[in-house]
């Protein structure tokens, strides 16, 4: 198991963090197999999508926001971070991505993605390698 700090510097933010997680992959020593990238965090989540043009993640950024507002009437959470909590649960804590030959599996456009609902912060990530 690897873990690694992402380090975030706005209330929403998406980190892609494809080459950490390759490269827990390849200190695990597992060439065939499957990792698990969790987010021990209930306002982060992991999500896996494209990478090549940044105007997705702004897409994404803008639909979650116009969905769930930070200042929607009728949030009761006292620490004022409703909207955090529901847009985590809804992307979700972990992923499972494939390894094959030693290397993460992903298709050509895919990146993975720490996603912070409620930065900026210091977050953990852990990566789980298992197989032969």
């Amino acid at each position: 198991m690897r873990r690694f700090e992402v380090r975030t510097t706005v209330r929403q933010q998406f980190v892609e963090i494809t080459d950490l997680v390759r490269e827990a992959v390849a200190a695990s020593g597992i060439a065939h197999g499957i990792c698990i990238v969790y987010v021990p965090h209930t306002t982060a989540a992991v999500t896996v999508n494209e990478n090549a043009d940044p105007d997705v993640v702004h897409d994404m950024t803008l639909w979650l926001n116009r969905v769930i507002p930070q200042d929607q009437p009728g949030f009761r959470h006292g620490e004022g971070n409703s909207d955090a909590h529901l847009k985590a649960s809804l992307i979700g804590s972990s992923v499972t991505l494939v390894i094959d030959q030693g290397s993460l599996v992903l298709g050509r456009w895919q990146g993975v993605y720490f996603v912070e609902c409620d930065g900026p912060r210091r977050r953990e990530v852990i990566v789980q390698a298992v197989g032969s």
